[in-house]
């Protein structure tokens, strides 16, 4: 019986590209895996049809050469050389990377029994104020630091792990299933290839003993809400005196009570009377260095005008160069208005012509030239 086709075998297009690949491979696998199959033969011949055509296809040279001279490309004296070229050794890595979290296992850095320890995030919570200055931060987190008493190992002073007879230190154990040689985490001990027979008191053989700890942390000038700032190596410690993990700070600027943020810009809404927009004048408003700015505002000033004050924004991340600061006027209509007010208002109306509001008779007088259109 013909073989068929590698790229319908795995359900995917000729034009697919790597990591398409990898998601339809461990797709198919799972799909047909003998674990989720006992005793279907049908199944387990799908299955290694299916590692078959991963192992041509996730080759460079030989998708090439299937690609050129298709399946005799692999038979015996063809361009791409006999099946057996290196497929054991790489179904095992092909395992441990798509078939880890199903097996229950990780690809875990495991070295002795030696584990990386976690990444830990720590949210601090900073003022505009802060993030154009810069500052020092002191904080205090609870995390599992190396145990001082065994020195990390987990065994009892004068005491060490012993080798585990299980799996002879690999901490992995292989069992058959059907045609292939499958590992598995070592049941004995947990694949740290090692067993602590008399462990440590204070930590219980973990290695580990959780501990408060203060960090200076350091938020440069320019940051913005959602940097993230990693300190190396100041995460969890490792088990067994494996290597410590990261600690990541997620920076978020708390609102501000006169300015919005975009990006190294900053934007003020100044509430100004009908009087000083109609007459022009002056005003000061805070910058956030602590600075004073004049702001000169022209007769005539409309809601919505906006005024640029050069440099007076937020300095960028890692660089020299900073923002700009823009005011931007909002005419206030007055209200609770005594009776001299309104006489007053009302005799400055009867005054307007056309040139005192000339927007709103520009946009009335097209309003009017609209209906007149409609009922020409």
């Amino acid at each position: 019986m013909a073989k068929r086709d590698f790229y319908e075998t795995l359900g995917v297009a000729r034009t697919v590209t790597e990591a398409e690949l990898k998601v339809a491979f461990r797709k198919a696998a799972m799909q047909y895996h003998p674990d989720r199959n006992p005793g279907d033969k049908t199944a387990e011949v799908k299955f290694k049809e299916v590692n078959e055509a991963y192992q041509i296809l996730s080759d460079g040279q030989k998708r090439a050469a299937y690609d050129r001279f298709g399946h005799a490309a692999f038979e015996q004296g063809g361009a791409g050389g006999g099946m057996n070229d290196g497929f054991g050794a790489s179904m095992s890595d092909i395992f441990d990377d798509l078939f880890g979290d199903m097996m229950g296992r990780g690809r875990a850095n495991r070295s002795n029994g030696r584990e990386r320890g976690s990444d830990l995030r720590y949210n601090m919570e900073i003022t505009l104020e802060d993030a154009f200055r810069g500052k020092t931060a002191t904080v205090k987190i609870p995390t599992s630091i190396s145990c001082e008493t065994c020195s990390g190992t987990g065994a009892k002073s004068g005491s060490k792990p012993k080798t585990c007879g299980t799996c002879g230190g690999q901490g992995r154990v292989r069992a058959q299933q059907g045609f292939f040689a499958i590992e598995r985490t070592c049941p004995t001990c947990g694949g740290r290839g090692e067993i602590i027979e008399n462990p440590c008191s204070v930590c219980m053989g973990s290695g580990r003993v959780t501990r408060d700890r203060s960090l200076s942390v350091n938020v440069p000038a320019g940051v913005e809400d959602g940097t993230r700032i990693r300190l190396s190596g100041e995460g969890e410690a490792g088990v067994r005196g494996g290597p410590s993990g990261d600690l990541y700070i997620f920076l978020s600027v708390k609102p501000h009570q006169f300015f919005q943020r975009d990006g190294a810009d900053l934007y003020c809404r100044v509430p100004i009377s009908m009087v000083q927009a109609a007459l022009g004048g002056e005003f000061t408003v805070p910058t956030v260095d602590g600075s004073e700015a004049k702001v000169k505002i022209p007769e005539g000033t409309q809601s919505g005008k906006q005024f640029r004050i050069k440099d007076k924004g937020m300095p960028v991340l890692r660089s020299r160069d900073v923002g700009d600061l823009y005011i931007q006027t909002m005419v206030e209509t007055p209200q609770n208005l005594t009776r001299r007010q309104r006489e007053l208002l009302a005799e400055f109306e009867s005054e307007s012509t056309q040139k005192t509001y000339s927007e709103s008779a520009g946009f009335f007088d097209r309003i009017k030239d609209f209906f007149d259109n409609l009922s020409g």
